[in-house]
């Protein structure tokens, strides 16, 4: 039996060493583009929640609720549009008001603190209706009888 002896492989560890190196350079690379994706995340990405800018204010003609008891409302409202807001059809908010005030008792209309709770419910429903282009809604005329 003869055996035969064989010089080192130095190419090996060579290759290995490059393996290494390679592997370095993914993490690396990795590392980066996550840090500059966290900074972009946190620092440079615009915000959705910038407050609308205020716009035209448009009056909308007066009109009468019918209230509870034979009593009405004699009601003039103006919108606050936001600012870029294309013209609006005044006919939606008008059919708000009086599907929020309509069979109201006058006492309950005339309290200044249930007054602000259906200017409130006017204006969710403006802006369901007009899809976030009336910023706020104004009496501009508010007269029972």
């Amino acid at each position: 039996m003869t055996a035969t002896l064989t010089p080192p492989d130095t190419a090996a560890p060579e290759e290995a060493e490059k393996k290494g190196k390679k592997k370095l350079v993914v993490v690396l690379v990795l590392v980066v583009a996550i840090a500059l994706g966290a900074a972009w995340f946190f620092l440079i990405r615009p915000s959705g929640d910038a407050e609308p800018k205020p716009g035209e204010v448009a009056p909308l003609e007066p009109i009468q609720v019918n209230l509870a008891d034979g009593h009405y409302l004699r009601l003039g409202i103006a919108l606050q549009l936001v600012e870029g807001a294309h013209e609006v059809d005044g006919s939606k908010a008008l059919d708000a008001a009086i599907e929020v005030f309509s069979g109201k008792e006058v006492g309950e209309v005339n309290r200044p603190a249930e007054r602000e709770h259906l200017r409130h419910d006017l204006e969710e429903l403006l802006h369901e209706r007009y899809h976030d282009e009336v910023l706020d809604v104004y009496f501009t005329e508010f007269v029972t009888q």
